[in-house]
């Protein structure tokens, strides 16, 4: 008897552990966790070379943000679960899939975004946690319909790219108007627009099956290529103005925000090959790589 009980016991134990994993995992599905990640850390590199030290704001100012960016995406897959289900890449996601209903999808994103506000707000300032309640408006309330009829729609989109590192600067008691701010928001912006246009050598044909305004249709790949070309060297460039604005001390760090401009440009001229060669990857790394070292340099 008290095996047959145990025995029950460890398969009730096993239903509830997989119920759980299973709902962990269209969690981070419908509020794409690696994305929403980015952005936080983009955040705490504000936070950090505003402050110049890590405190404990670090953790609030993950949460904030990390709420905040989770919320849109979720409403953003709510907003977009038609497009969604006609496009390969993203017709398993939990909505067009069936594995969610839109109702729970939307409970969950306002949810999120209102946690994430208020954490901001009580934890840091209002400008703040207003910021971050401006980057999912321009999210879900601009851009997510902009990109339904416009191929451009990423330029002023990457505004979006741009807020996470105010968000922690301003938390961290900074201006909103410094111009060491300005400098490195410029370059989450610039990043962002090559960020999505290199993501359009490989997905770009599904974006226009699913109806949607896709670069693709109005350039050849070769001339696609040497936009996101200009657009990288861009991107490549901005990171100088870091050091030229004093957000870094070390001449150590500075080098290596250079090299770090070079090596980008290096991998942008892949694009200029007779078969071009995305480098998807290589903005992505680069921009990894320029957080690392300014908070290397603000922690030093």
């Amino acid at each position: 008897m008290r095996l047959l009980k145990a025995t029950a016991k460890t398969r009730r134990t096993q239903r509830v552990a997989k119920v759980s994993v299973k709902t962990l995992k269209l969690v981070c599905q419908i509020t794409k966790l690696p994305i929403t990640a980015l952005s936080t850390v983009s955040a705490v590199t504000g936070y950090v070379l505003m402050r110049r030290v890590l405190d404990p704001g670090v953790a609030t100012v993950c949460a904030g943000v990390l709420l905040l960016a989770m919320g849109a995406c979720a409403l953003n897959q709510v907003q977009d679960r038609r497009i969604d289900g006609l496009m390969e890449r993203t017709r398993s996601r939990p909505l067009p899939s069936g594995l969610l209903r839109p109702a729970a999808a939307l409970g969950l994103g306002l949810g999120l975004i209102v946690s994430g506000f208020l954490v901001l707000w009580l934890c840091h300032s209002a400008l703040a946690a207003l910021i971050g309640i401006f980057a999912a408006v321009w999210y879900n309330g601009v851009y997510t319909y902009l990109k339904r009829v416009s191929a451009f729609a990423v330029v002023p989109g990457a505004l979006i790219g741009a807020l996470p590192p105010a968000i922690g600067w301003v938390a961290a008691g900074g201006s909103p108007t410094d111009p060491r701010l300005i400098a490195l928001c410029f370059l989450f912006f610039i990043w962002q627009v090559p960020h999505f246009w290199l993501l359009l050598f490989t997905f770009g044909p599904d974006y226009a099956n699913a109806g949607l305004p896709s670069l693709t249709r109005i350039f050849s790949l070769r001339q696609l290529a040497g936009l996101s070309f200009i657009w990288m060297l861009a991107a490549s460039a901005s990171v100088l103005l870091l050091p030229l604005y004093g957000l870094t001390s070390s001449a150590w760090v500075s080098l290596g925000l250079v090299l770090c401009g070079f090596w980008l440009a290096g991998a942008a001229s892949n694009l200029l090959r007779p078969t071009p060669r995305p480098a998807f990857r290589a903005i992505n790394l680069y921009v990894l790589c320029v957080m690392a070292l300014l908070v290397t340099d603000a922690l030093l």
